[in-house]
């Protein structure tokens, strides 16, 4: 019998050093790993198709999530509304993310650093050149790419219509 719910557990990296054996195994393999952050708070449509776009620029997907600390900080007090566990356990449940990092700070740059992804991926509403992590990726001989956000799906959207019910 298959355990469904340890499965996508296994999935989500507490500490970035988890990922140390991994990493080297998918290098060994000689892997495309493509890797993207966000809070993504409350998943909705325009997520999974960012993500699932991401996902097919590469063998395998490291998503960087925002810890509820980070968001705070970036979003105010107000947020997450779903805790970072709960986050990490919904997107783990998507078959095409490989893993759930947790990154704590504002920025993923000392993850980015860390994994040293092949494809850096994040919304068209950034400059390819202002993604934070383009000069790693880009120094290693990578690529930057830019995926257009679903017109009319966001969190906050989703919040705001919420609170107008």
């Amino acid at each position: 019998m298959i355990d469904f719910l340890r499965n996508i557990n296994s999935k989500i990296a507490d500490q970035k050093e988890q990922l140390e054996r991994e990493l080297a195994f998918w290098r060994f393999k000689n892997k495309k790993i493509v890797f993207t952050n966000g809070c993504f708070d409350i998943l909705h449509r325009g997520h999974v198709e960012y993500l699932a776009q991401a996902a097919s620029l590469g063998d395998l997907l490291i998503l960087g999530l925002n810890t509820d600390s980070s968001i705070k900080r970036l979003k105010g007090e107000g947020r997450p509304v779903n805790d970072q566990y709960a986050r990490a356990l919904v997107l783990s449940g998507l078959s095409f993310i490989t893993k759930v990092v947790y990154f704590d700070q504002d920025t993923p740059y000392d993850l980015i650093r860390y994994i040293q992804p092949d494809v850096l991926v994040k919304g068209s509403d950034y400059a390819p050149e202002n993604i934070v992590g383009y000069d790693i990726v880009k120094a290693k001989g990578g690529e930057v790419v830019t995926i257009r956000f679903v017109e009319g799906f966001s969190t906050t959207n989703t919040i705001l219509k919420l609170n107008n019910q």
